[in-house]
């Protein structure tokens, strides 16, 4: 029974001051905190990668990974003012589709989380290592053990930074993320605003000389428009990261909706204003692949300085997507240790009102990830565990409109038919275009996952 179980709306607020984190966050604070979560590496490697699969036509794979993953964000904000608490999908889903079913999708998005924050630490870790190498810092320690090295202390660094941050306080974090936010944006538009008045048609044609469907070149390469799709929707996630805010946002009914939908309308634009000024400002195929397009382009037209302030800006505001993805994970380890699935210690609340414990063993487990293991061979793992818990609130919303029709609904999803399907078709579609060996692995993820679940999670758990 405990399986099918599903957790009380009302138990979902937490009760009892030690809980109960402070409501310091405003709509601007959770629309920054989206955009920072979102506009990351992705785009500064993603429109490489995608003109190599798709050609000119990667703006219209823009526009359909967007697409996807605007339903998904249309059911969050629906459910999350709806149920205004920490947790994310894996509230959703405790709620409405059973304590199993829960159970999964924290675990999913234990790996989506984890992973994407020791892959950007490592990223960030990247850009930072010649600086210190240049200065006597020994190689040894700005490598994992894969590549030679001892330990990346720059990402096991940046983590103890941004973690220590948000222990804080809330609102000190979202100040200093708001600004570097503003850096991010204003770096990228610097790129459009040099980039834009070289646009040449010609580069556009031919628009699709892939296909459209994915398919297998010669080269052993799968292009066409969706393979790009199932790329470039990597650069798109980080939304999600907003709902876990619903219990430290000043009003969650407005705040919520704004910070989720808002952030994804930014990042959407701001996607395909850089990929069509990169696209037309030279032919595709002399930057496709490129671990870092916007600075070759730069450089080819003769801006090597703007290339520069492009590269150190993104490597100032990079940051930020670690601190969207580390609030978030810990907000969703918060709950599971509410609800009994880690030790009920780590729950309490600080005297500054934040989770400082959870956060504590959050940035532990992801700097050890950071520090020690093979990134590059298993953070694709993160991208099938952010689509297993879009599919699953595409379900939740539809689940519930059947169940509580009539239930209040602070933001109404239009069209919610549509969207739910649409998050759960698109996220299953784009779940099955990844690699082999990544669907396999993350299978054996979440058979690890109901083990933990069957031998220490069911026997724990406190609905109510």
């Amino acid at each position: 029974m405990s399986w099918t179980r599903r957790k009380p709306m009302e138990a979902m607020t937490p009760s009892g001051d030690q809980h109960r984190m402070a409501r310091t966050l405003s709509w601007p604070h959770l629309l920054a905190l989206g955009v920072g979560a979102i506009v990351g590496t992705g785009i500064l490697t993603l429109i490489g990668v995608g003109a190599d699969r798709a050609g000119p036509a990667v703006l219209l794979s823009f526009a359909i990974a967007g697409a996807i993953c605007a339903c998904a964000a249309l059911a969050y904000a629906e459910l999350s003012t709806m149920m205004p608490a920490a947790g994310s999908a894996y509230s959703y889903s405790y709620v409405v589709l059973g304590e199993g079913i829960a159970w999964i999708v924290g675990w999913s998005l234990i790996l989506e989380y984890s992973l994407v924050v020791s892959t950007v630490a490592v990223g960030w870790s990247g850009y930072a290592a010649p600086l210190l190498t240049a200065i006597g810092f020994p190689e040894a320690l700005t490598q994992g053990p894969e590549l030679g090295g001892l330990i990346n202390l720059p990402a096991i660094f940046i983590i103890a930074v941004v973690a220590g941050l948000l222990m804080l306080g809330t609102h000190e974090s979202a100040r200093l993320n708001s600004l570097l936010v503003l850096i991010k944006i204003a770096t990228l538009s610097l790129f459009v605003w040099f980039t834009l008045p070289a646009f040449d048609a010609q580069n556009l044609e031919p628009f699709m000389p892939f296909g459209f469907a994915k398919h297998m070149g010669p080269d052993g390469v799968e292009r066409g428009v969706m393979a790009a799709a199932a790329i470039i929707f990597f650069a798109f996630y980080g939304f999600d990261a907003i709902s876990t805010a619903a219990e430290e946002a000043k009003n969650p009914e407005r705040d919520l909706a704004i910070g989720i939908v808002g952030s994804l309308v930014a990042c959407t634009l701001i996607y395909v204003a850089v990929a069509a000024a990169a696209i037309g400002a030279m032919p595709f195929t002399r930057f496709a692949d490129s671990p870092e397009p916007l600075a070759l382009i730069l450089r080819e037209m003769g801006q090597g300085s703007v290339a520069r302030i492009v590269a150190i800006a993104a490597v100032i505001a990079l940051p930020t997507v670690l601190l969207g993805f580390l609030y978030g994970q810990s907000r969703i380890f918060l709950v599971m240790a509410r609800d009994g699935f880690l030790p009920q210690s780590l729950a309490k609340i600080s005297k500054r009102g934040t989770p400082a414990r959870i956060t504590m063993v959050t940035a532990i487990l992801v700097a050890i990830i950071a520090g020690l293991l093979p990134i590059d061979e298993i953070a694709a793992l993160a991208n099938a565990g952010t689509l297993i818990a879009f599919t699953s609130v595409g379900l939740c919303l539809l689940v519930l409109r059947k169940r509580l029709p009539d239930m209040r609904r602070p933001f109404r999803t239009p069209a919610a038919w549509f969207v739910g399907l649409g998050a759960m078709g698109g996220c299953a579609y784009l779940f099955i275009s990844l690699p082999m060996q990544t669907i396999l692995a993350c299978l054996g993820w979440n058979a690890i996952g109901l083990l933990v679940y069957f031998l220490y999670g069911q026997k724990r758990a406190v609905v109510a």
